[in-house]
């Protein structure tokens, strides 16, 4: 039997070419997109999941309250949380802090060897993550003040082998660090990816040494930049864990905490959520968007359906001649188990002809859908389980559901009634039909009304008025070695780069921007008010040069000035951070002293607003404080198109200045872009996506449109007869689709509405969502559609009438 079902399914595929090329086609496009979302899906959702612990390791997240208000959020907090949570809350069995510390340098055969991601971490580092050491004892790597714990790669890259315990690094030319662990590459689906690890232990030593002693990190609740994770015990319940933090942080807060009604509030977030629902300030890497990859998700899911649809929709339009076979087959003695048997076997053929297509194009398709996501998909993902397991799922789901109409339906016929002719259409199978037909095209319009909407939004925030001057600017990173010379250093630096006609001006600052202000201060508040009403607000550190540089309005009072002495006890501040002062004109804030951390400034200038990070974020009360001597970025703006000359101009003065540093530059424009390089990825894998499941769709449509056209044949023959034109009867054949459309336009509205509306709430500055979004889809749709169809439609219309009824 199994011989004669493949033989006969075989039959059905070549006897009807284009219903069989239509199908597979659509099937393999349908599960080439739904596999490769699928994959970007599962890399996305697998961050952490490597841990052994993952179910009991959180990471401690900080809240920081001002009367009541929430004012930021931290993935960094206290540096005393971990130990002091641990002291005095059993259900933790340990604790990890890590820290960001700055790049550093070392000498590689006499070439400078610029280190990233160089971290702080204590010993229970490895012991409560799965990160594997290569070599090194995971009990003691990071035990000792002066250890290390670096990376295979950094290892061979700085001495050609892993076998390095006990060897010592000298750093930034002066410390030494004993190396005493490597370990493995981190895999990319984890948050921490740390080059360099330099032990806790290390950094207390530095504090104590540069406060003499007096500072003492593991009880400092009012100094942040911590990241820390526990582990809790098993069995542990997260909830009653977190529920115990507030009467520790109560116990232990300081005065001036109480003074300034200021609160720290600790939240624990497993680990495994990290990636994608966390995006808070002092994060170690990017994060990804819960959202985003839901969203691809549910656009997997559509397209694959919409391909199975275009199967069902085929197979009820072929339901008259199907009804024939049916009844000879069952009037020669088949049962109808046979029958389903035959029809699943049939389904089963297409989606196996499909899956191998799918593969195909999927191996041809990754490298391109690598660069278009920024994903880092490989051909390894066909040895991977998941994906196979994946694959078996779409097939077996795909061959019920295509092949359950036919299966179920068409096997019910009566051979009596089939062979007689009194089987014409079923009702039953035009309403599924046209019912499916509005689904795809719904889905299609719901998908190109979003695509519409990312593209106008990302089309917004790259030509929006940022409210200062980025064009033509040049970014030198910061020396990481220097010493006491630095701030004649940096003003020779500055004096001789103004004498090259190329540069117009140069300045530095501790932020630029496309950069998070990292410099967050609590307790400023006017001198006359009261501690409580201090409020928590962003600080740059700038030079006298950043406000003309950067073109910032100011809307009230001066800038910093040279020539007024007393400009280093003076502060700008933006329009936002006036209001939180409580102002509501700019002009009446002017001469105002400031409390900041105990020392006061005078308000000498106001501000306009303007976009210090990307317009999906508000504006924030920032306050822009004067230090000439500052240790930041170099900004520096062209005055000439030849951009070489200019870099190799900073260059010569650069090594001469900072010797023993690396030289590193980019443009302030491409950096501040780059932040909406996620939001340009998604827009364009939402569109590619997009099309292809309208593509689908519009194969589907032809297939029908011809068989629609097809039994329709003598119909239209008549009333050619009866004197209609080929007009008319385009219009009428039109028609019918466009109601379907119609209809699947008034579904999409609502879905697509509500749907892009709480999209665009994530961005601060956003576009308005306005009719043409929805009406100029429906169009494209609408066109592409009647295209679609009337290939068939002209020629059926075009057709000799008397050819149409000569069987008649």
């Amino acid at each position: 039997m199994f011989k004669n079902y493949l033989k006969v399914a075989w039959r059905n595929l070549f006897r009807n070419k284009a219903y069989s090329a239509i199908n597979i086609g659509g099937l393999a496009i349908g599960i080439t997109a739904c596999l490769l979302i699928l994959q970007y899906v599962a890399f996305e959702t697998s961050y952490e999941n490597f841990h052994k612990k993952k179910d009991q390791v959180y990471r401690v997240k900080q809240d920081r309250y001002n009367s009541g208000k929430l004012e930021t959020e931290w993935a960094a907090g206290a540096f005393a949380v971990g130990n002091h949570f641990k002291e005095a809350i059993p259900e933790i069995a340990e604790y990890v802090k890590v820290m960001q510390s700055g790049d550093i340098l070392v000498d590689v055969k006499d070439e400078i060897l610029k280190i990233d991601k160089v971290f702080y971490a204590t010993n229970s580092f490895f012991e409560v993550f799965s990160y594997p050491l290569v070599a090194g004892d995971v009990a003691s790597v990071l035990r000792e003040p002066g250890t290390a714990a670096i990376s295979e790669s950094l290892a061979i890259k700085i001495y050609g082998t892993k076998d390095i315990i006990g060897r010592t690094l000298p750093v930034n030319g002066g410390m030494n660090y004993r190396i005493t662990g490597v370990f493995k590459d981190m895999p990319l689906n984890t948050q921490l990816q740390p080059n360099f690890l330099a032990s806790y232990a290390t950094f207390i030593d530095e504090v104590k040494k540069d406060s003499n002693g007096e500072q003492t990190p593991e009880d400092a609740w009012d100094w942040d930049g911590c990241l820390t994770y526990l582990l809790l015990k098993e069995g542990a319940n997260a909830a009653q864990v977190e529920s115990k933090f507030a009467a520790i942080v109560a116990e232990n807060e300081s005065d001036y905490t109480k003074q300034t009604n200021s609160l720290a509030k600790y939240v624990l977030m497993p680990i495994e959520d990290i990636h994608l629902y966390s995006n808070y300030m002092m994060e170690p890497s990017p994060t990804g968007n819960g959202k985003t990859v839901y969203l691809l998700l549910g656009i997997a899911f559509f397209i694959i359906i919409i391909a199975w649809v275009n199967y069902i929709n085929l197979a009820t339009a072929r339901a008259i001649g199907r009804a024939k076979e049916v009844g000879v087959r069952k009037a020669i003695g088949s049962n109808r188990k046979q029958l389903i048997i035959q029809f699943f076997f049939e389904s089963a053929l297409f989606n196996t002809l499909a899956l191998i297509l799918a593969l195909v194009l999927m191996a041809v398709v990754i490298p391109s859908f690598n660069q278009l996501s920024g994903q880092e998909l490989s051909y390894s993902l066909f040895t991977k389980n998941t994906f196979w397991l994946g694959l078996v799922g779409l097939f077996l789901i795909g061959t019920f559901l295509s092949g359950a109409y036919p299966a179920f339906v068409l096997s019910r016929f009566k051979p009596v009634e089939v062979l007689k002719g009194k089987i014409v259409s079923t009702k039953q199978g035009a309403i599924l039909r046209k019912s499916l037909v509005v689904f795809q095209f719904a889905a299609s319009l719901f998908l190109l009304i979003g695509t519409f909407t990312v593209y106008e939004q990302i089309q917004f925030m790259r030509k929006q008025s940022l409210g200062l001057d980025i064009d033509k600017t040049l970014v030198i990173v910061p020396p990481i070695v220097s010493d006491s010379t630095y701030a004649s250093q940096m003003t020779a630096f500055k004096e001789n780069l103004l004498k090259y006609p190329s540069i117009k001006s140069v300045a530095a600052a501790t932020t630029i921007p496309g950069q998070p202000v990292n410099w967050n201060a609590g307790g400023i508040k006017l001198v006359t008010q009261d501690p409580e009403e201090a409020k928590q607000y962003r600080v740059i550190g700038v030079d006298y040069e950043y406000v003309d540089q950067f073109g910032l309005k100011l809307v009230a009072g001066r800038k910093f000035l040279e020539s007024y002495g007393t400009d280093p006890e003076a502060v700008i501040l933006n329009r936002a951070g006036i209001l939180q002062l409580g102002f509501n004109k700019p002009e009446e804030a002017i001469g105002e002293r400031i409390d900041f951390w105990g020392n006061q400034y005078t308000i000498i200038g106001v501000s306009e607003n303007f976009n210090q990070q990307s317009l999906q974020l508000p504006y924030e009360p920032l306050v822009m404080r004067l230090i000439p001597d500052l240790e930041g970025y170099f900004t520096i703006k062209q005055s000439s198109e030849d951009i070489a000359q200019t870099i190799a101009q900073v260059e010569t003065e650069w090594n001469t200045f900072f010797p023993g540093n690396t030289y590193e530059y980019f443009f302030l424009d491409d950096h501040f872009n780059d932040q909406y390089k996620a939001d340009q990825r998604f827009g364009k894998v939402f569109g590619l996506f997009t099309g292809l499941a309208i593509l689908v769709a519009c194969l589907g449509l032809f297939g029908l449109a011809s068989f629609t056209t097809l039994q329709r044949t003598k119909e239209i023959g008549i009333r050619k007869v009866l004197g209609s034109s080929v007009l008319q009867i385009l219009k009428l054949l039109y028609k019918e689709f466009a109601i379907l459309l119609g209809i699947a336009f008034l579904i999409a509205i609502p879905i697509a509405w509500f749907t892009t509306s709480n999209w665009l709430q994530s961005y601060a500055f956003r576009i308005d969502v306005h009719w043409s979004y929805f009406l100029l889809p429906f169009i494209g749709i609408l066109l592409i559609a009647l295209l679609t169809v009337s290939f068939q439609t002209i020629k059926a219309a075009s057709a000799n009438p008397i050819k149409s009824l000569r069987t008649e």
